[in-house]
C-alpha cells in the first residue's frame, strides 16, 4: 500500500488548517512553497536543519510583507508548516536562533561559511556544515541555498550589496561545501530576482488602492458642495 502523501493530500490539509481565501498577491507564493517543500519532505535525502528552518522562515517572512490583516499572515504560516508536517514554532524558534547567533559573531559565521573553520561557540553548525562538504548524497534545496544566503546577509551585508563581491562569496561558500556554486549563485539570483516582482505587485496595488480612494474623495467632495446647492434650490425663500 503506498503511504507516501500527495501534492494534493498537502494542500489539501492547508486549506484545512487555513480556510480563508489566500491574498491574491501571495497565493502563487503559498502554492510554489508548498509544492516545493513537499517535494522536499517525501525525498529519503531530506533532512531537516537550521539553515533549511532559516531558508524557509526568511522567505516566507519576506515575499508576505504586507499581507492583512497581520493575524492572517501568522495563520498562513502555521497553516503552511502544519500541512507539510512541521511544528510551525520550531521551525522559527531554530530560525531565530541561528539568526540572533549570526548577529553576534557576524565575522565567525562568515569565516566559518567560506573555510569551515569554526570558534568553540560555533562548533555545532560547523560540524553540520562540514557533514554536507563530505556527504555523497546531500539534498541541496533552494530554501537551504536562501538559509546560506540569510547568514551571509547578516555577517557580511556590505559584500551582499555589491554584486562583484556578492558572486564571489557566493561561490566560495558553494564550492566549500561542495554542491556547485553555479546553482547556489542561480538560486539565489532567482531569490533575488522575485523578491523585486512581489514588491513591484505589492506597489502596483498600492498604488491602484490610492488612486480607488482618492476617486472616492473626489466624488464626496464634489457631492457635499452639490447638496447646498440643491437644498437652496429646493427651498426657496
Amino acid at each position: 500500500m503506498n503511504t507516501v502523501r500527495t501534492v494534493s493530500d498537502t494542500k489539501k490539509d492547508f486549506y484545512l488548517a487555513f480556510p480563508k481565501p489566500v491574498n491574491q498577491v501571495y497565493r502563487r507564493v503559498i502554492d510554489e512553497l508548498l509544492v516545493e517543500i513537499h517535494l522536499l519532505k517525501v525525498n529519503q535525502s531530506f533532512v531537516y536543519d537550521p539553515i533549511f528552518a532559516l531558508g524557509v522562515v526568511t522567505t516566507f517572512d519576506r515575499f508576505t510583507v504586507g499581507y492583512n490583516p497581520e493575524i492572517d499572515r501568522l495563520a498562513v504560516f502555521h497553516a503552511l508548516c502544519s500541512a507539510l508536517q512541521f511544528e510551525p514554532d520550531r521551525i522559527r524558534q531554530d530560525a531565530t536562533t541561528l539568526s540572533d547567533f549570526a548577529m553576534r559573531s557576524p565575522n565567525e559565521v562568515k569565516t566559518l561559511l567560506t573555510t569551515l573553520e569554526a570558534t568553540t561557540d560555533l562548533e555545532p553548525l560547523a560540524e553540520q556544515l562540514k557533514t554536507i562538504s563530505t556527504k555523497e548524497n546531500f539534498k541541496y534545496s533552494r530554501l537551504f541555498g536562501v538559509g546560506l544566503y540569510a547568514l551571509l546577509e547578516i555577517s557580511d551585508p556590505e559584500a551582499i550589496a555589491d554584486s562583484t563581491k556578492r558572486e564571489e562569496l557566493i561561490k566560495l561558500v558553494g564550492d566549500i561545501l561542495k554542491f556547485g556554486n553555479d546553482r547556489l549563485s542561480k538560486d539565489i539570483d532567482l531569490y533575488r530576482s522575485n523578491l523585486d516582482k512581489i514588491e513591484q505587485a505589492r506597489q502596483m496595488i498600492a498604488d491602484m488602492i490610492e488612486a480607488e480612494r482618492k476617486k472616492r474623495s473626489q466624488k464626496e467632495a464634489a457631492a457635499a458642495v452639490q447638496e447646498p446647492t440643491e437644498t437652496v434650490a429646493n427651498n426657496p425663500e
